[in-house]
């Protein structure tokens, strides 16, 4: 309470009508949403959110949302791809004129508002399917995401041994031509009459055949039964992340403390152990050496661009769950800051550490890097695994790298399903008090989560994760963060954005941000859109390795398929229309829908919209230059003034001047 009367002590002369001033706080605090709001009793007394411990655990929980997979299976590819050393000049420009100013928007909103992603739009209940799509989007990454784990731990478990289990071949499951690891690095295998190597390595072999047992699916329309094994390992991962954050961020604060330092400490001693194989140094080369005349084509641009945009995570929703357990003194742009050099230095690090072991990888297979570069489950499960397989010591390695990917994996897990959590408890009525409990809601979110993830276990489950990974959250996750922009910095308006700054942390944006915020970032968001949709390329699986079962190469997405993985990322996108129009009926009024909740009985404020400047202000003139330009303006207003002066009163001044 000490703290909300200092805030609004010292800002007792702002013309902000925020929400936290004593009167609004008292009454508006927990209030919801358009249709979502519920009528409380009398009995129903609003328990006082919950806050981090220590500063140190949001900014470890953010950082170990933003640092996943992603930086390990992805950029190092990405920027070998496009042009290696010279990509980071797209990378780093997409960085700040996009991904840092959402990210940067999403912490002051939440932590502001103390909303998750669907109660922070009472700002602007039209908006409010956007924290709907949000909510949607991070509940079905969860039912392919947290099955990468449990392959991780399927993995893990197996490294248990003195020989890894994919450096041989399994009798009535592996091909006719596979051979085993040892033969292969004795050159102990047959030619046919081409004079074509004839052999599949069992370590490629093993993620398809043995884990995944791929070949017993003809396709994503014959998805086969749920591998127990499997089902066994995903459902380890979703107890582990009911255990984490059933009592929420009190002890999901202090497992980040392990998850997230720890791959650091594997990375390094992974990176050490690399550069020690020969061939290590020719692909970490590689992997710097610069191409700049990459550089002119469009494709590695929206490449930085969607990469960063993805690593960094804004549009999810989960820094808004995070930031809204902040205090509100928070310094939140330096975890902002912090967060986003630490998550850039982890991609270049672990391309360092993948280009070192695909080096070797090159050395030992006597080919060119670029036949052996891949990236996503093929890197982590099949190119890494036959790597570590030929290094001494095999097993301890194994076990390193699996337990770097598990925690690497079950920080951005956590991230996505708390998101889920803080958006339905803030939106729950106070009198639901069993759904409404931490431990209850996280354990039916975790339920569903588990169950919808069942395909993705079965036999043809691969297509299944295909699928969701193009467009669970591809296209729809990209429009909704555009929308979070517009309704921001359009609707909400910067005057009152920035005011809400100012009146949290002390000072105002500088108009870089709010630059970014009204005009770049959205323009960055929508071209990102475009490129993306009309450059994307028909849906497929590469195999590893060849299937006689399967007859293919590569298997093709059948046209119905496609137009069901539309229907999901239109599943998520078609809730922001939807709560528009309702929210326009419930509120009778366009201008009213647009309004903050709090100034719904205030006629001037409802009716700032309806004038201009509200649409294309840049927020209060308390920063350069629009400082200074309100200072020139002010001075010509007085030069004007003093010219209307009588010429005797001029002349009575020019007289005492000599």
């Amino acid at each position: 309470m000490n703290q909300m009367i200092l805030i609004q002590k010292n800002n007792e002369n702002e013309t902000s009508n925020g929400p936290f001033t004593i009167k609004n706080l008292m009454t508006s605090s927990d209030e919801t949403v358009g249709s979502l709001t519920q009528i409380q009793s009398s009995k129903d007394v609003p328990q006082p959110r919950e806050k981090w411990v220590s500063k140190y655990d949001f900014l470890m929980s953010i950082i170990g949302f933003a640092v996943d997979l992603a930086n390990v299976w992805r950029f190092p590819y990405i920027c070998f791809k496009n042009g290696g050393g010279a990509f980071l000049i797209p990378y780093f420009a997409m960085l700040v004129f996009g991904a840092v100013p959402l990210f940067y928007m999403e912490l002051i909103l939440g932590q502001f508002h103390q909303k998750g992603a669907i109660g922070i739009w009472k700002i602007c209940p039209l908006f409010q399917g956007v924290g709907v799509a949000q909510n949607m989007i991070s509940f079905i990454v969860a039912l392919y995401y947290n099955v990468i784990n449990g392959w991780c731990f399927y993995f893990l478990f197996k490294s248990f041994t003195y020989s890894l289990p994919w450096m041989t071949c399994h009798p009535n499951i592996s091909t006719s031509h596979c051979i085993n690891m040892e033969d292969y690095l004795m050159k102990n295998y047959s030619r046919n009459s081409s004079g074509a190597v004839n052999y599949s390595i069992s370590s490629l072999e093993y993620f398809e055949r043995v884990v995944l047992q791929v070949h017993k699916s003809s396709g994503i329309g014959d998805l086969g039964l749920p591998r127990w094994e499997l089902v066994s390992c995903t459902l380890g991962v979703f107890v582990i992340l009911y255990i984490t954050i059933r009592r929420g961020i009190k002890s999901s604060g202090k497992v980040v403390y392990v998850t997230v330092l720890l791959p650091y400490v594997l990375l390094i001693v992974l990176l050490i152990n690399g550069l020690m194989l020969p061939g290590a140094k020719n692909g970490i080369v590689r992997f710097i050496t610069p191409n700049f005349s990459i550089l002119a084509h469009t494709e590695v641009w929206i490449e930085a661009a969607v990469q960063i945009f993805y690593s960094v995570g804004a549009g999810f929703g989960v820094h808004l769950a995070y930031a809204s357990y902040n205090r509100l003194n928070n310094k939140c742009f330096r975890d902002c800051v912090a967060t986003v050099i630490v998550n850039s230095g982890t991609s270049l690090l672990a391309g360092f550490v993948v280009f070192s072991y695909l080096g070797y990888i090159s050395y030992l297979l006597k080919d060119d890097i670029d036949n052996v570069v891949t990236h996503g489950p093929s890197l982590v499960f099949q190119i890494y695994p036959f790597a570590i397989a030929t290094i001494r010591g095999s097993s301890f390695w194994s076990i390193m790298f699996f337990l770097l990917l598990i925690n690497l994996g079950l920080d951005s897990a956590m991230g996505g399903i708390e998101s889920v959590v803080t958006g339905l408890h803030d939106v729950i009525p106070i009198h639901w008090k069993i759904i409404k409990r931490r431990d209850v809601l996280s354990l039916i979110v975790l339920i569903f989560a588990f169950l919808g993830s069942i395909p993705v276990v079965t036999n043809g489950g691969i297509y299944v994760f295909t699928l969701l990974d193009r467009h669970a959250a591809g296209t729809s996750l990209l429009f909704g963060a555009l929308m979070q922009a517009i309704g921001v910095a359009w609707f909400y308006g910067l005057n009152q954005f920035c005011s809400d700054c100012k009146q949290m942390l002390g000072y105002s944006p500088s108009i870089f941000w709010r630059i970014c915020w009204k005009f770049l970032a959205p323009s960055f968001i929508l071209a990102i859109v475009i490129c993306s949709t009309v450059s994307m390329t028909r849906l497929s699986y590469p195999f590893g390795c060849f299937h006689p079962e399967l007859n293919m190469k590569e298997y093709e997405f059948p046209s119905w398929s496609v137009i069901i993985g539309w229907g999901i990322s239109l599943s998520s996108m078609i809730m922001i229309p939807i709560f528009a129009i309702w929210n326009w009926i419930h509120y009778k009024n366009f201008y009213k829908a647009i309004t903050p909740i709090w100034e719904q009985d205030q006629k001037f404020e409802r009716y700032k919209r309806k004038r201009l400047a509200h649409w294309i202000s840049m927020g209060p003139c308390d920063v350069w230059p629009l400082k200074e330009f309100q200072q020139i303006m002010y001075r010509k207003k007085t030069e004007m003034i003093n010219e209307t002066t009588s010429s005797s009163d001029n002349i009575c001044v020019d007289e005492r001047a000599l």
